[in-house]
């Protein structure tokens, strides 16, 4: 049985006909940057994350940059975030001038929130004290925000949180979007709620720092030659945000059937051998943009799931810290006893609202397999 990672054909013929007229509409009414799509999906997605505004930009990344920028993070200052996240979240922290440490995870993925605290007091003692805390809701896990939020108002630090996995994830009755200063969220395709190409959104219910964030994202104006400042092109075009329109009403049922695949894949899986899971999360806690297991000898046993025609992903196969990119920052694996460890264990199964029972259990049947 052939099982992809990921079925973005099967999502497509399900909601054909409403794809296919929202793009037709966009272009009979020639809107193509700006218009009636995207201020109703601002409106949409904002409603729906709890956020009194919501703007639309062009890709996830460029929402990380603009919020640091607008909350005037750049030199001299420092953020940290998650070392085991993809590199736009601290590449977003270069990008803004300031610089980047990184901190553990815990086993859940997710920022240890007792390392963030060990990092937010070295850095006080040290008389750098901490500008911004970027947490990152990995593979759409909610962080420990109530816990952060005390520890960001301790240390007089601002959050920004990166939603890239986790749209319309919950905890401790919040939901993503809505615990910070502001809120970077991806569109990107795979994503659970993706368009077709790159798009992106920040959130935020600060009024002027909203204010701010849409004019840097339109070069720094309100009105079309009234310059203001220097800011940025970072936009998202009326034809993803139609697509995304469709999409959204879907999304709870969607987020509903990838918790229905997450609970098989533990039924069937539970007590396995060599076989670390995902914890279980009520409601929408956790919206399982990846479902991801830890295993010993992982090549070996995606090479045997390959075999029976599964596709596997590993997000992701370094830690921050541990790339190029960051030697400069000095950070070893020492700091990092769990994202290091967890790096060479990690596995992405298959994971998607269409997914049928019958993939599931051959997914379970062979990895189950591929690890005893």
């Amino acid at each position: 049985m052939k099982v992809p990672f990921l079925d973005l054909k099967a999502q497509y013929a399900s909601i054909k006909p409403q794809i296919d007229a929202a793009i037709q509409g966009v272009v009979d009414a020639t809107e193509f940057v700006g218009g009636r799509a995207l201020k109703e999906l601002e409106a949409s997605f904002a409603k729906e994350h709890r956020a009194k505004h919501c703007i639309g930009v062009a890709n996830g990344t460029d929402a990380l940059v603009i919020i640091l920028k607008c909350l005037g993070v750049g030199p001299g200052d420092t953020v940290l975030t998650a070392a085991n996240s993809f590199i736009a979240s601290s590449e977003a922290v270069t990008l803004a001038g300031a610089a980047v440490r990184f901190v553990d995870c815990g086993p859940d993925y997710t920022i240890d929130v007792a390392a963030l605290e060990r990092a937010l007091d070295a850095a006080k003692k040290a008389g750098k004290p901490v500008r911004a805390i970027l947490p990152v809701h990995l593979y759409g896990r909610v962080c420990d925000m109530a816990r952060i939020g005390e520890l960001a108002k301790a240390h007089g630090a601002a959050i920004v949180e990166d939603c890239a996995q986790a749209h319309l994830g919950e905890r401790d009755g919040g939901v993503v979007g809505s615990f910070g200063a502001a809120a970077s969220f991806s569109f990107y395709p795979g994503k659970n709620l993706g368009a077709y190409g790159d798009g992106g959104a920040i959130t935020s219910n600060d009024d002027a720092l909203a204010l701010k964030m849409r004019m840097y994202a339109n070069h720094g104006r309100k009105e079309k030659y009234d310059h203001e400042f220097e800011g940025t092109n970072s936009r998202l075009d009326n034809l993803q945000a139609a697509i995304l329109n469709v999409k959204l009403a879907h999304l709870r049922e969607w987020t509903k059937a990838r918790v229905a695949v997450a609970d098989r894949y533990r039924e069937r899986l539970a007590g396995t051998p060599n076989l670390e899971l995902p914890a279980a999360a009520p409601g929408f806690g956790h919206v399982y943009h990846l479902f991801v297991v830890r295993v010993p000898d992982r090549e070996r046993v995606r090479a045997r799931l390959k075999e029976q025609g599964i596709d596997t992903g590993v997000h992701y196969p370094n830690t921050l810290p541990s790339l190029p990119a960051y030697a400069h920052v000095g950070q070893g694996k020492g700091e990092f006893p769990n994202a290091s460890a967890y790096e060479s264990q990690i596995l992405s199964l298959p994971i998607y609202p269409e997914m049928s029972e019958a993939q599931i259990d051959w997914v379970s049947e062979h990895l189950r397999r591929a690890v005893t």
